[in-house]
């Protein structure tokens, strides 16, 4: 008897909503795509219980003819396309016949839908059973209800998450909507409460009305063409920058994508101008011949594929790049350069660094390098045009975790401890006692590195680096055990938000309380804050919010040291005695007895503040032993 079966319609029904119905918001997603393929322009996306009880998608599209109604809910079935030639030249957003098949199968889900000069119609299906069409009352389009979701799946129900982080995620697909399709009025309504609105009037509209006002006046308003390939919105100026990549949206002949070439190409024509940790906005609409890109790549469609990436990544990159760089091609692809934002040139005096040896655009090989290979961005020190310094970090938004080096030139007692926990604690502690017992004074060299001799060893302490150290852990100590006051702010410090950051920032409000501030939700898509803790009431609040949403993806159980660490670590630097400054010898006895004799320490930044040298090392030098 033979092995392999041919699974029936609920079977693969299922296999299907396991790729295209995710959660609630994948849902949303597909209905809405459907609408706009019907050339709605009106759109009302209702949810309650964050999807989980009940998702109803109005529009006000072309309707479906009556004797379509059952074939809706049957695998495959679409209007979109016709025959196999047609998947070279997809227009539409939806087109594989999946979406409704799979959604009924793990729902109750109801159609109502009427075409012009006709009576409406409505047909309901429940898991794999389908109804019957009925008449009904209904106005020009369609309507979708969809029902206790996941009802005849409890495994997956169980893997739903909580009702704010699901409704979040339908949140940030209905804004993705509204900022893709600005000519399409949208009305989003949760648990009956109108949480976000367009009214079809543009992208400036779009944009403003679900990042605030004063984003367009940060922005650049483009529109170019170049190679046959359109790029337009608008992009962030070179003081306009984000905590993180939620504000940075990109639409491929109107498609929401997430696409790694395009993303690449925005981040290196912003490398120059952002600072660790900045990222820039955008909202890019992509537009390029049918036939030179492939939508089919997986059931959700978030990602496609170009026939040509190098030429889609040096065209977006050339555009972006000259309106930042301010070069004449830049008043061919700004819109209204009266309006253009006022930008404040980080390299005043100096011409831009050159890209890549030397040349300011992208070779094939560099492209394949960045892209292909996935190997990191080089950026240059901000005012300098030659390459980094030997052994400097030249990675872009990334910053390198403090070495722990396991080398003998470094004195092993606190550094070692770190990469290994084999070193026993009571031959540490004895160790420097005896470094502080011992230890003779010989000099200072170029008045930045203190000379100390210990037996066979002579240890070459940085002055800055260790007094930085010691004033980073004593302010870091008092932020630690510090009396909590609150200072009532005279003007309240509002900021908007994405969806993502709300979800995020919702959960982080009792730590951000039990530090001494006072958060809370200001509308739909902002918070407010009104009390500040007394011993930080001069903290710069954007910057404090900017830090802590750029670490929401990894952020779980911080302290008020873990956010303000840089803000710390900078304090230190600036209050610690410098390279070149003359020490006298109270001054240099007072420095090392706070060190309490442990040479392992790093300054915040990661460098080592010792380094050792044994008499066989320098005897080596010198030829005297071989």
């Amino acid at each position: 008897m033979g092995k392999i079966n041919v699974l029936g319609t609920e079977v693969y029904n299922r296999i299907a909503a396991g790729e295209v119905v995710d959660g609630p918001y994948s849902v949303v997603k597909e209905l809405v795509e459907n609408s706009l393929d019907a050339g709605a322009t009106e759109i009302e996306i209702c949810i309650d219980n964050a999807g989980k009880t009940r998702i109803m998608v109005s529009d006000n599209g072309s309707g479906i003819e009556k004797d379509d109604l059952p074939k809706a809910f049957l695998p495959h079935a679409t209007s979109k396309i016709s025959s196999a030639s047609d998947l070279d030249l997809i227009t539409t957003l939806g087109f594989r016949g999946e979406a409704l098949p799979s959604i009924a199968s793990v729902s109750v889900t109801e159609i109502v839908s009427a075409v012009k000069n006709d009576e409406g119609y409505s047909i309901t299906a429940e898991g794999q059973n389908i109804g019957m069409v009925s008449p009904c009352a209904a106005k020009k389009g369609t309507s979708v209800t969809v029902k206790s979701l996941f009802y005849n799946t409890p495994v997956r129900a169980r893997f739903l998450r909580a009702d704010k982080k699901e409704e979040a995620d339908v949140t940030a697909m209905v804004t993705r909507f509204i900022l893709g399709n600005p000519d399409v009025s949208f009305c989003y309504i949760v648990d009956g409460r109108l949480k976000l609105t367009s009214y079809g009037e543009g992208l400036e509209e779009a944009v403003a009305g679900v990042y605030g006002a004063d984003t367009v006046s940060n922005c650049f308003n483009i529109n170019a063409e170049k190679n046959n390939i359109r790029v337009r919105g608008y992009i962030g100026s070179q003081n306009y920058f984000k905590p993180n990549k939620t504000y940075e949206s990109v639409y491929l002949n109107g498609r929401w994508v997430n696409n790694s070439c395009i993303s690449t190409a925005m981040s290196c024509a912003y490398q120059y101008y952002a600072m660790k940790r900045q990222y820039p906005f955008y909202v890019l609409f992509v537009d390029v011949p049918a036939d030179f890109v492939d939508v089919n790549v997986h059931p959700n469609k978030s990602d496609v594929r170009f026939v040509d990436t190098n030429l889609i990544f040096s065209t977006v990159y050339k555009i972006v790049s000259s309106i930042l760089d301010g070069t004449t091609a830049a008043a061919d692809f700004v819109v209204d350069t009266k309006r253009s934002p006022a930008v404040k040139s980080t390299y005043k005096d100096s011409p831009l660094p050159a890209v890549f040896g030397g040349k300011a655009e992208l070779s094939e090989k560099k492209f394949t390098e960045i892209y292909e290979n996935k190997t990191e961005i080089p950026v240059f020190r901000e005012g300098k045009t030659s390459k980094p310094e030997e052994g400097a970090s030249n990675l872009l938004y990334k910053s390198p975790p403090p070495s722990y080096p396991n080398d003998e030139n470094y004195l092993s007692s606190e550094g070692k401890d770190e990469i290994s926990d084999e070193i026993d604690t009571r031959e540490r502690e004895e160790q420097r006692s005896f470094i502080l017992d011992t230890r003779k004074y010989v000099g200072a060299l170029f008045n930045t590195f203190l000379i100390f001799e210990v037996g066979d060893e002579a240890f070459l302490i940085d002055q800055h680096a260790a007094h930085e150290r010691l004033l980073f852990d004593e302010y870091s100590e008092k932020i630690a055990k510090r009396t909590i006051t609150r200072q009532c702010m005279l003007v309240p410090y509002v900021f908007n938000v994405t969806p993502g950051e709300s979800q995020f920032l919702s959960e982080k409000l009792p730590l951000l309380s039990d530090m001494g501030f006072s958060v809370e939700l200001f509308g739909d898509s902002a918070f407010r804050v009104y009390e500040v803790p007394q011993d930080l009431q001069s903290i710069d609040l954007k910057c404090f919010f900017d830090e802590l949403l750029s670490g929401m993806g990894e952020l779980k159980n911080v302290t008020l040291t873990d956010i303000l660490r840089d803000k710390i670590a900078m304090t230190a630097c600036k209050h610690a005695i410098k390279g070149g400054n003359i020490l006298t010898d109270a001054e240099i006895e007072n420095l090392f007895s706070l060190l309490k004799g442990d040479m392992g320490l790093k300054c915040p930044h990661g460098r080592p503040i010792c380094v050792k040298l044994t008499k066989t090392q320098l005897e080596k030098m010198f030829k005297r032993v071989v």
